[in-house]
Formats: structure tokens, sequence, C-alpha cells
């Protein structure tokens, strides 16, 4: 049976940015109230009162996992470098039965050069190339019988070294995209590796989303 409380928790439960106003103490909780009387008045099918709903709020407790908050906040102390690119371009096209061609001609034009960044993700239906803009000619020439679904030029990476284990750590990368998400830093594209994590961004953000992430350490 459905209960103001279960209700409320359920709420918050689903939406990341509530929780955190909570856990801050920054959130007005008469205000909030009012604001969930409607969505929880029509998820019990009856009339409720603002100050039932706000001694729910004041008694809500965030499900606290003692042993996973000690990892989070061991593998973030023990972030490694924090390496920034910039002139980036991002390129998205069609997958096709040519295109790993297209994408060997690039492999082997840039593979003596340890300057350039690339990144190459193949999805179901679409791939997705970050390189330097310095090879956006390269890349426009050897895809030319491919359809260029999207392109977009200043960009700029922000890669981070993980310490060994990270893939066990529940959360990990929730707390990273929190953090940028309280910043309204919008996050381009995402390349991950075992022990990399790699988020690419406009360039007007990049110092922006780089202080972010280097607060993670502390």
């Amino acid at each position: 049976m459905k209960t103001i409380a279960s209700c409320v928790q359920e709420i918050i439960v689903s939406s990341p940015f509530l929780e955190e106003g909570l856990s801050r103490q920054i959130i007005n909780f008469s205000a909030l109230a009012k604001d969930l009387n409607k969505p929880i008045s029509n998820m019990l099918r009856k009339p409720v009162k603002d100050g039932a709903i706000m001694m729910a709020l004041r008694r809500y407790q965030q499900p606290l996992n003692l042993e996973m908050t000690q990892r989070l906040s061991l593998v973030f102390k023990n972030l490694g470098d924090i390496t920034v690119r910039s002139n980036l371009s991002d390129f998205t096209f069609q997958n096709s039965n040519t295109l790993i061609k297209s994408h060997t001609k690039i492999l082997e034009q840039i593979s003596t050069n340890n300057q350039i960044f690339y990144a190459f993700t193949r999805g179901m239906f679409e791939s997705n190339i970050i390189i330097s803009t310095s090879e956006k000619q390269s890349i426009l020439k050897a895809f030319e019988n491919e359809v260029l679904i999207g392109s977009q030029d200043r960009l700029s990476a922000i890669s981070i070294n993980l310490p060994k284990g990270n893939s066990k750590i529940a959360g990990l990368y929730y707390q990273i995209f929190k953090r940028l998400a309280w910043e309204k830093i919008t996050i381009y594209e995402v390349v991950s590796t075992t022990n990399e994590f790699t988020i690419v961004v406009e360039d007007d953000l990049v110092d922006k989303a780089f202080s972010v992430i280097k607060r993670l350490k502390y």
C-alpha cells in the first residue's frame, strides 16, 4: 500500500538533482512540499496536505552504503593524470559495408603520428570518429562515399586516468556525470576504456569542466 512517505521516496530516488539538493540541505521543504502535492495526490488518488508531505521530506533518509562511499572516495583520491586536448572535430557516419575500409585508410595515415588524438566508436547503426581538426580534410576524403550524419568542430577532450579496479566501483561514472550536470556542463561525447575515461565538450566549456573534474580529487 502506497503512503505519502513511499511516494516521496519514489520521487526523490528518481530525481538525482532533487536527492542531491536535499542531501546538501539547500532545498526549502515547504516550497518543495507544495510542488510535490499534485503528483503525490495523483499517486495516492486522494488529496494530501502539504504539511504531511513536508514531514515525510524531513524524515527521508538517503540509503547509506558506507563501504561504497569509502571506495568511491578512495578512487577519486587516486585519480591519475588529467589531460586536456583541444582542436578536435567529431564526425558521425551511417554504418555501411565499406565503412571499415574507409576507417582503415585513416588509421594507416595517422599510425606514425602520436600527436594526433583519435577515437572511434561503432554503434548498431552509426559510427563516430573524434580526431584532431588538422585531419578534418583527410577524414572527409577517406569517407567521401559514406553518409555523413553530423559533424562538429571546436571541441576539446578531457581524459582521466582511473585506478585499476575502477570497473568494480558502483556509481563511479554517476558521480562524475552528476557533478558536471550540476555545473550545467553539456557533454558532447564520452569515450571510455578500462582505465581511462574521456569526456568531449565544446571549447567554451572546457575550462569549467576541467575545474569540476579536478575537484573530484578533493
